[in-house]
Formats: structure tokens, sequence, C-alpha cells
């Protein structure tokens, strides 16, 4: 429904693209698919999953490394998604890490993560 503006034409809103507010006192917030922020721990925890994963694709491939990698990928995707890892992934990530223990403690980038996830959950 159209109104009067002050000249007495009527007021109309053609197509928007984004966030459109109307009326006094109102506030729009959009986000345009922005990542949310993430903090440096959990940065730092992305760059080293992210470099694991790298050096696991030359790894000769067990059941152990297979789950390590599926495990390092949803890490990942949640990092970028949410800008954290939540505890459960944390705890998921850490056995997975402990499960291919043997490959990963040969590889720098596996410390790395294992450090990083230490550092979160403490331990």
């Amino acid at each position: 429904m159209a109104t009067a503006d002050d000249q007495g034409q009527g007021i109309r809103i053609g197509t928007v693209n984004g966030a459109l507010a109307i009326g006094n006192n109102n506030t729009v917030t959009q986000n345009n698919g922005a990542v949310p922020a993430t903090d440096p721990a959990h940065e730092e925890l992305l760059r080293a999953v992210r470099e694991l994963r790298q050096d696991l694709a030359r790894a000769v491939t067990t059941p152990q490394i297979e789950a390590l990698g599926g495990e390092l990928a949803e890490t990942e995707t949640e990092i970028e998604a949410q800008g954290a890892a939540g505890a459960g992934r944390l705890a998921r990530l850490r056995t997975a890490l402990a499960d291919a223990g043997s490959v990963v403690g040969l590889l720098a980038s596996g410390a790395a993560v294992a450090e990083a996830v230490a550092g979160l959950v403490g331990g």
C-alpha cells in the first residue's frame, strides 16, 4: 500500500537487495556470508589442520589415517563456518590423532595439530 509523502506523491519501494528497515529506531544487520571472527587459537588450529591434511595426502592410507582425514576435514569446515571448533569436535579430533599416532608422530604438522588441540581443551 502506498502512502502520500509531503508533496502528495506516493512512496514506492522497488526491488530491494540486502537488508531494509522502515520506520523510526530500526536497525538492520546484514551478514552477506561473512565468516565469523576466528580467535587466534582456532586460527592456529585451522592452519595446522590444513597443513596436516596436505601431509596425510602423501601417507599410506590406513583406516586410522582415513578417520583422521575425515576429522581434520570436519574440523576445518567447522572453524571456517563458525569461527571455532566445538568441544565435541576437538575431542573427536584428539582421539583420531591418538589412533593414528604412529604416522602423526612422524609429521611436524601432526605435532602442531596435537599442540593446538591440547591448548584449546586444556591438556
